[in-house]
């Protein structure tokens, strides 16, 4: 089966359902299946042809829907960009893909022109809002009019390309995870199987759907549930947003619930309608986790997945969220067990698979996983080993088969011979009552080749000192775990789906090093 096939069910077997919402606006299932025809049909008029790499620099949008479904229904391969990567960044991206098109919102016009200055061949400048400022820019809105609401007359095949996924950046290195029209299918019915998702239901989207909430609107749609999408996430509006429109399943990263639960007046805003909290993407603060029960109720699902495997490897479900006791607080530090459509286990540096308990690399093997690294032959040899992707995260497995993810590979701190993982050290500062975000990083040390330094947002109206907070975390760690140094700023470095970019922080340090 492929993507087309869902799209068509969807559009079939709701035609009169609210399949998108956005700034208020509706729009039927029915009318967005039009609406992703007529943009694919002009798409082909344009002259690209099934195989064709389409980039996109797009902000969350009423097109957003119909634009992803345009692609699938005409075999074109998405090649979203992070909209937070830089020129060169993008540039390269569009060189290495050989991308024939740029489809892009009004906010990156310029960015288009820069781009039209350094990628030759890039051929069509797709605005799909507002007006096109320039000549040379064709105007979307206009250029659909009278085009066919039928569907293209493209072949697709299950081992067509559907999507060359970048990596965030966040190790600063971008990789390229391939998929096909079959996996884009596996991860939709991965969705399905490991989700509770009901006909009616409105899932709310605030992360950019370029990225992994994007993975959540087709089960959506075939399940007859609408897709309700903002623009970019302000914790006041999207609480709003939640009190009025009564959503049913929320997709969060944890600094946007942390956020939220930071809002002087969250108490205020009724959760009522809300039955899925789905988080994921980086690791949750235990005590962001244990207010966000007490304030909201057991409606969190934890899922635990990447790039090159979405969206979902494992997932600590509700009733795992539930029960108090050591086991219990335990399990809340776990991203779940693994789904039935994927396989994990832990293996050491020389591949073998290691006891419970025992930190090692985390490798998964699922339906959904990538083909391979676009034009990298050897990363994608390094990585896929007889069947099984190395996620370069690390973690362990306890006796009841909860995955405990502990931290990047690279983000791993050697101190005095000692491995510590930021992740740990962070867990106790998200304690202190004047922390609302913390990140940890390896920094160059004359003595213990590397000391650990601590990244510390304070809350509005406290202060504390550097002191004490190193005291506080000296009373819950083991010494050579404690930072010994510690700066407050006012944000943490973010990537575009809300992860804490470690590499940000770090670098500055060991450049000078270097």
């Amino acid at each position: 089966m492929n993507a087309i096939e869902l799209i068509k069910r969807g559009a079939i077997y709701y035609p009169n359902h609210t399949g998108v919402i956005y700034e208020g606006k509706k729009l039927t299932f029915e009318q967005v299946y039009k609406n992703s025809n007529r943009l694919a049909n002009a798409l082909l008029q344009l002259g690209l042809q099934k195989g064709d790499r389409v980039a996109f620099l797009l902000a969350n949008s009423l097109q957003s829907v119909e634009i992803d479904f345009a692609l699938l229904l005409t075999g074109l391969v998405r090649v979203p960009l992070n909209t937070r990567l830089s020129e060169n960044e993008h540039s390269h991206m569009i060189k290495e893909t050989d991308a024939k098109a740029l489809l892009f919102t009004e906010e990156f016009n310029e960015r288009a022109n820069a781009l039209k200055q350094s990628c030759e061949g890039l051929r069509y400048f797709c605005q799909i809002n507002g007006t096109a400022r320039e000549s040379w820019m064709i105007n979307m809105p206009e250029y659909v009019l009278g085009m066919s609401e039928d569907e293209p007359a493209v072949k697709i095949n299950e081992s067509d390309l559907a999507t060359i996924q970048y990596t965030s950046g966040t190790t600063g290195t971008l990789k390229a995870a391939v998929h096909t029209q079959e996996t884009w299918t596996a991860i939709c019915n991965n969705i399905l199987t490991s989700l509770d998702i009901q006909e009616g239901d409105i899932m709310l989207h605030a992360a950019p759907l370029t990225h992994a909430s994007g993975t959540l609107v087709l089960p959506h749609w075939v399940s007859g549930a609408a897709n309700s999408i903002l623009s970019g996430f302000n914790p006041k509006e999207y609480l709003e947003v939640i009190h009025n429109e009564k959503p049913t399943t929320l997709n969060l990263v944890p600094t946007m619930i942390v956020m939220l639960l930071s809002q002087p007046d969250v108490e205020q805003y009724s959760f009522e309608s809300v039955r899925n909290i789905i988080y994921g993407a980086s690791p949750m603060p235990r005590e962001a986790l244990r207010r966000g029960l007490k304030l909201w109720g057991p409606k969190f699902v934890q899922y635990y997945g990447q790039t090159e495997a979405p969206l979902i490897l494992s997932i600590l479900n509700k009733q795992d969220h539930l029960g108090e006791g050591p086991e219990a607080e335990e399990r809340l530090l776990s991203c779940g067990r693994p789904v039935p459509t994927a396989s994990v286990k832990i293996v050491d540096e020389n591949d073998q698979e290691v006891p419970t308990r025992t930190i090692g690399e985390i490798a998964v093997k699922s339906t959904q996983m990538m083909v391979g690294y676009w034009k990298e032959p050897e990363l994608t040899r390094e990585t896929i080993k007889d069947g099984w992707i190395y996620t370069r995260d690390m973690g362990y497995l306890d006796e009841r088969g909860y995955l405990f993810l502990v931290d990047r590979k690279s983000d791993m701190i050697i101190t005095g011979g000692f491995n510590v993982y930021p992740r740990e050290v962070e867990e106790v500062l998200y304690q202190h009552p004047a922390v609302v975000e913390a990140a940890v990083i390896g920094v160059p040390d004359e003595k213990w080749v590397e000391a650990i330094k601590a990244f510390v947002v304070i809350r509005s109206g406290q202060t504390v000192s550097e002191e004490k907070i190193i005291q506080f975390c000296k009373e819950r760690l083991a010494s050579y775990k404690k930072p010994s140094s510690v700066e407050f700023i006012e944000e943490l470095p973010k990537s575009a789906v809300g992860k804490v970019v470690r590499r940000v922080l770090r670098e500055p340090y060991w450049e000078r090093k270097i």
